[in-house]
């Protein structure tokens, strides 16, 4: 079995998670500068509206340009 690799910094990696910025599924040390960044709750939040509002396929708010 070949390990993941991350969608962002391109290593390979455990284990996975998406992105809260877009559907990138990113290595632990990715999310961990993600969770780091200013607008990160802002798309936490986004998710959470639109999961609730129905919409299970949201692409998210797009990945700033300074991760």
């Amino acid at each position: 079995m070949v390990d993941p690799i991350c969608d962002r910094c391109a290593k390979e990696t455990l284990v996975t998670t998406m992105s809260m910025f877009n559907t990138e599924m990113i290595c632990m040390e990715c999310e961990k500068k993600e969770k780091k960044h200013p607008k990160y709750q802002y798309a936490k939040e986004s998710e959470l509206a639109a999961i609730r509002s129905g919409d299970y396929n949201f692409p998210g708010v797009g990945l700033p340009d300074d991760i």
